[in-house]
């Protein structure tokens, strides 16, 4: 055990007060971590349900359950919720709610009034989108101009939620920097601190920095709408590839909102599970401040078929590549971690490892799209699709699974049953890989995504991964159900059931409302697994 000093607290449980007030008013870090994590968690279960209808419409050729004006609207609601109502705020808002005080020996983040007004204001975004399906957008969740200036559908009200959703990140962003550099207990130095919060810092670094050029083109964009005043409108002397250059200037760093945290996660699971030291710390840590700063030179790799000059493509090409530096680093050192330990493969573990097979796959599969010459053959093909999902749900959905998995006994103070976990585990890892990897084929042989038809040649891989599809969300419902059923008929969590050396591991679960009757004085690194007395940093 680590040689974290830590007072006997009075354990007062958090999850003790009942009734909803006592939720939806609380300045609790603990509670509002795990009202982001009910939130969208929901929104990750509509945004499923609406991608299995579209791949319900792609089993065979010509209409099978919706016309083709529908499957835009599925699709578009799918690639919106599930992006920015799922996976942006993903970890980073509910984990990093929940553990970054923990983490690091504080009571609270640095301002907890403001963490609260952050999670209404995700409410509030969320609330706009909902009432923007009354007449539900079909433009896809990229909004392209000049189409989302000209179709009569309420564009207006679900980019005015996401505009909102904007301020929520921003603030949480500003939050967790503050908390990070102000509320370290007394010997958390930075060379100390958890892989994890290094995640969260470089991750809040984007949402304050990128998040507002979203907002600015989102408002274009209403304003175009509402007062025609031409920025995006070709016929007006604007040019609609402006909007792809400032919405992709953030959502290629959004990218990296989405996947930096699960990043983290795999960092806090590898060493407890292979009980050895993290390999390279500093390397790891660093490494996810210079993914963040390079993701926002990267932006024009999605636009190299957009006519750009053959300079620019080549800087933004090589750019590209360089992103894969930092990220490899990390790859390299969760395998050097993992070599000669003693593996044990719980649930937290089987998800941290598929995250390294299946996240390796779609940053490989990055290269392809990066190399100017496959991408033109590539682009808007299914093989976007399939990259883009080996990334998001084979990386970040996958970190988000382990995290779940490993903090749950900490969160809610039970165990959920074990082989149950690993049946949902088989199930979504098989089910992942038959529904997405026919589509890199597919990509390659011609299909071009968002389509709700295609030739008759395209049979059998979209039923094969229609299929996928299906198994993919048997094992999710498994998963979900029992976690829900461990809530009240799970067995009491030890403490420390996992046996890390973790500072929010040495409190009792579920934690104390103020987390540590005395600030914790930290005299240990925290990866310190099978050494005695680690002074790493």
């Amino acid at each position: 055990m680590a040689n974290h000093t830590v007072a006997e607290t009075i354990h007062v449980p958090y999850l003790e007060e009942k009734g909803i007030l006592s939720w939806i008013l609380s300045t609790d870090h603990k509670r509002i971590g795990i009202m982001y994590l009910v939130s969208i968690s929901t929104f990750f279960v509509l945004a499923g349900i609406a991608a299995l209808l579209v791949r319900l419409e792609l089993l065979s050729p010509g209409k099978t359950i919706v016309d083709a004006h529908t499957y835009n609207v599925l699709f578009t609601f799918h690639g919106s919720a599930m992006v920015f109502l799922f996976i942006v705020p993903g970890i980073a808002a509910s984990f990093g709610n929940f553990l970054i005080p923990l983490m690091i020996g504080a009571r609270d983040v640095a301002f907890p009034r403001l963490n609260l007004l952050s999670y209404w204001l995700y409410l509030l975004g969320t609330v706009i989108i909902l009432f923007s399906l009354l007449k539900p957008a079909d433009t896809g969740w990229t909004f392209y101009t000049p189409y989302s200036i000209q179709t009569g559908t309420d564009v207006i009200l679900l980019t005015f939620g996401v505009f909102v959703l904007g301020f929520s990140s921003i603030l949480t962003g500003l939050n967790f920097i503050v908390t990070v550099h102000k509320l370290r207990a007394p010997g958390m130095t930075w060379h100390r601190l958890p892989l994890f919060i290094w995640s969260s810092y470089a991750t809040a670094i984007l949402q304050l920095l990128a998040t507002p050029v979203l907002g600015i083109t989102l408002l274009l964009l209403i304003a175009e709408r509402v007062f025609g005043i031409g920025f995006f409108d070709p016929a007006k002397g604007g040019d609609p590839i402006l909007f792809q250059n400032f919405f992709w200037f953030y959502s290629h760093p959004a990218v990296y909102i989405m996947i930096i945290p699960a990043m983290g996660v795999i960092s806090e699971v590898i060493p407890v599970f292979a009980r050895k030291p993290i390999f390279g710390y500093k390397a790891i840590a660093y490494s996810s401040l210079a993914i963040a700063l390079i993701s926002f030179l990267v932006w024009a790799h999605h636009m190299f078929v957009s006519g750009m000059s053959e300079v620019a493509a080549t800087v933004f090409s090589f750019l590209t590549f360089l992103v894969a530096i930092p990220t490899a680093i990390k790859v390299f050192n969760w395998l050097a971690t993992l070599y000669k330990g003693s593996i044990e493969l719980r649930t937290p573990m089987l998800y941290a490892l598929s995250f390294i097979f299946l996240f390796t796959i779609g940053g490989l599969t990055g290269v392809f799209l990066g190399t100017l010459a496959a991408d033109v053959h590539l682009h808007d093909t299914y093989f976007v699709v399939a990259h883009m999902h080996y990334v998001m749900i084979g990386g970040t959905v996958m970190g988000f699974f382990a995290a779940l998995h490993f903090w749950y006994p900490k969160m809610f103070g039970k165990m959920y049953n074990e082989a149950v976990a690993k049946v949902a585990w088989f199930l979504v890892f098989v089910g992942f890989n038959v529904t997405f990897f026919p589509q890199f084929i597919l990509g390659m042989e011609g299909m071009p995504r968002r389509y709700a038809d295609y030739p008759p040649q395209f049979h059998t891989l979209h039923e094969i991964s229609t299929i996928g599809s299906w198994i993919l969300g048997l094992g999710i419902l498994i998963m979900a159900l029992n976690l829900l059923r461990s809530l009240t008929n799970g067995e009491k969590a030890p403490d420390n059931p996992f046996n890390s050396l973790s500072l929010e591991w040495q409190i009792p679960s579920p934690p104390p409302h103020e987390n540590f009757e005395k600030i914790p004085h930290v005299t240990d690194w925290t990866y310190g697994y099978g050494k005695k007395n680690n002074q790493e940093g």
